[in-house]
């Protein structure tokens, strides 16, 4: 019987890496692509359904070879099938990092994130993409115009902060990096900690990471210079301090964008409008925290 093309789990099921039953979990917690996990004779597999999503750059060429990269530095797990829509990955037993542990293990999560700019390059195979932040704000800029999004009468204060933001980074040394440090993308075995999802993976500034990394998980000041003196390895300077700043708005500026977006573009079910209000308050509480380190 042929696999029913509306259906995921009847696609899962007709994938050639299953030699007898298999049984199909959908995965919570996926606001990009749908996820499933896949027993079969006492193994686990993990299944990401979903295609290129053009509209936040993402494209499936370039996360299989992120993940490719990743998992031979051993930082991510062993891709097993990659066909789009699907890719199939190990499944990594361990427990699923929430904000509070990230912070909890800081110099883990830095020591990682610092592998990924400094390993993956050497894996690398075949063509990848670019991942500047203030291109992303301004694209989106320009789809919420096109799209007519309830928030156009936003877009020029926010754009003018955006400017502002790049002025403050200034020049970057270039990575790769994974640019979505979410906690839930931290995974701790026990042993060592896995990272996952390659969405957005590209060459950029390490600093979106390290922005990413203290937005995305609730730093306090004190754990972004210890962020800092973890990945620099020094004491960190005003300089350093004043770019991280930047880079956590402008992560916070680039999440309410893509929220806004997804409001008008995902088919996920999600509560998205909640999703971009939140990202707005705290974008709006960083940008008036970085401006105050501007003034001091």
């Amino acid at each position: 019987m042929a696999a029913d093309a509306s259906d995921p789990e009847s696609l899962i099921s007709a994938l050639p890496l299953w030699s007898g039953p298999i049984e199909i979990e959908p995965l919570a917690g996926g606001i990009t692509n749908k996820n499933y996990l896949v027993s079969e004779k006492g193994r686990r597999v993990v299944v990401r359904y979903g295609g290129d999503i053009p509209a936040h750059g993402v494209m499936r060429f370039n996360e299989l070879a992120a993940a490719k990269a990743a998992a031979a530095a051993e930082i991510s797990p062993k891709v097993l099938y990659a066909a789009p829509p699907f890719l199939a990955m190990d499944f990594i037993e361990g427990q699923t990092y929430g904000p509070e542990d990230v912070r909890k293990n800081l110099r883990r999560c830095v020591a990682l994130a610092k592998r990924v700019h400094h390993e993956l390059r050497a894996h690398l195979r075949g063509p990848t993409l670019c991942f500047n932040v203030f291109h992303v704000i301004h694209d989106y800029a320009q789809t919420l115009v096109e799209e007519k999004s309830r928030k156009i009468p936003l877009l020029p204060r926010l754009l003018e902060r955006a400017q502002r933001l790049e002025h403050a980074l200034g020049p970057i040394d270039l990575v790769f990096g994974h640019n979505d440090l979410l906690a839930a993308n931290f995974i701790d075995d026990g042993a060592r900690l896995w990272l996952i999802d390659w969405d957005y993976a590209g060459w950029g500034t390490p600093f979106f990471d390290l922005g990413g990394l203290s937005s995305n998980n609730g730093f306090t000041a004190e754990e972004n210079e210890a962020m800092l003196a973890a990945y620099f390895e020094r004491t960190p300077s005003d300089e350093l301090s004043r770019r991280l700043r930047a880079m956590v708005c402008a992560s916070l500026l680039r999440e309410s964008l893509w929220s806004m977006v997804s409001e008008i573009k995902s088919m996920i079910d999600f509560d998205y409008v909640a999703y971009t209000e939140e990202n707005l308050r705290r974008f709006e509480a960083a940008f008036a925290a970085f401006e105050e380190f501007e003034r001091a």
